[in-house]
């Protein structure tokens, strides 16, 4: 396994093929982002099949990827449709994920991204505040 088969593997998930995840991920594989912590594949399944089951889409589009060794970071962008967010309109958000390997699986995944720009920020009434407040911070 490695950084390329990953992004690979991201570029083409969907809701239609979430069972390619299987393959990829290590049974006692760590998961994290800004909101979650998931310990193990059950877990982490369980969270992919409930995201893919409440979105419209989520597409991911991977810009750059790099691997020593046992750890990879991928650079990408996603574009998440939820009927809640936006209007249900497409939000893009850029972020990095970590990857360590162990064996032919990833043992270890932690994505890095703004929150408040893929949600906080795209939620109404609460969008608009947290939009003034990051404008007067650049004040």
């Amino acid at each position: 396994m490695n950084i390329e088969a990953v992004s690979e593997v991201y570029e083409k998930l969907s809701k239609d093929n979430l069972y390619l995840l299987e393959d990829l991920y290590h049974k006692d594989v760590v998961f994290e982002d800004s909101a979650h912590r998931f310990e193990g594949w059950d877990q982490l399944s369980a969270y992919f099949d409930s995201l893919y089951t409440n979105v419209i889409q989520c597409d991911f589009s991977i810009q750059h990827h790099q691997q020593v060794e046992d750890t990879g970071f991928l650079t990408w962008t996603m574009k998440l449709k939820h009927p809640k967010l936006n209007g249900g309109q497409p939000v893009e958000v850029n972020g990095v994920s970590h990857i360590r390997f162990k064996g032919d699986r990833v043992i270890y995944h932690r994505d890095y991204f703004d929150l408040g720009e893929m949600l906080y920020e795209n939620i109404p009434l609460l969008g608009a505040v947290i939009k003034n407040i990051k404008q007067r911070l650049g004040k």
